[in-house]
């Protein structure tokens, strides 16, 4: 990791707030750590907070240029925004749908269209998604998310071959976690946590660490010949 430029998207807590903190401790040059707003501003010397909408095309454009032109390179883009909103779908609203789609599914498609022509064009790259393993198994209650996680790995393994397909050693991969202990899954019924944990035969749910070392493996060097995956990170919850 050392020296490089790396962006995370949904920076400001949780896993993307983790990712952040060790990327800036792993020797790279520069995190932009962008998300649609930063309630807490101390971050890392070489980390700078970036107000940025994933929706919101024209400020993609921008945001990116402006640090292509400031650093010379994109060496790492890491898609992390996302939302719930959970519902049966006989409750479910169309509002629901179209925002979990939006950020979660678009907003991807949005900033990593924006990034990767840069990537092919100096040859190189890692672009890491963040999906579920509800994206690869389905969840009760989470059509939109399960649509956009499933999504999400569907475009990247085709964006494993297309942004390659010249020679640029452009990886693009996922990471599925399992249930995490963040400000996403705090709001959850107990009975439903505790559900989870003991279907989990490590028996308890991730931490942000430990799904910020996965991504921190597929960023870095360490996994130069690896492509086109979905590393999964949930204590075996889906086997």
């Amino acid at each position: 990791m050392r020296n490089k430029v790396c962006i995370v998207t949904g920076a400001a807590q949780g896993i993307g707030r983790k990712i952040v903190e060790d990327f800036s401790k792993s020797e790279v040059k520069r995190v932009y750590a962008c998300d649609i707003k930063h309630t807490d501003k101390s971050y890392p010397e070489n980390v700078t907070p970036v107000i940025l909408d994933v929706c919101d095309r024209d400020s993609i454009n921008t945001v990116i240029s402006k640090i292509y032109s400031d650093e010379g390179r994109i060496d790492v883009l890491v898609n992390n925004a996302g939302v719930t909103r959970d519902n049966l779908i006989n409750n479910m609203t169309e509002q629901d749908w179209d925002i979990v789609i939006d950020i979660n599914l678009k907003g991807v498609f949005n900033i990593t269209q924006a990034v990767a022509p840069i990537m092919m064009e100096q040859n190189h790259g890692a672009i890491i998604t963040m999906s579920s393993v509800v994206g690869t198994d389905g969840n009760i209650g989470q059509s939109n998310y399960a649509a956009t996680k499933g999504g999400v790995i569907a475009m990247s393994k085709g964006w494993a071959k297309e942004f390659s397909r010249k020679g640029a050693k452009v990886r693009v991969n996922c990471v599925a976690p399992g249930f995490v202990i963040t400000p996403m899954t705090e709001n959850l019924p107990e009975k439903v946590i505790n559900h989870m944990i003991a279907k989990t035969p490590l028996g308890r749910m991730a931490t942000p660490e430990d799904i910020s070392n996965g991504v921190l493996f597929l960023a870095s060097e360490k996994s130069s010949f690896i492509t086109g995956q979905t590393l999964k990170i949930d204590g075996g919850l889906v086997i």
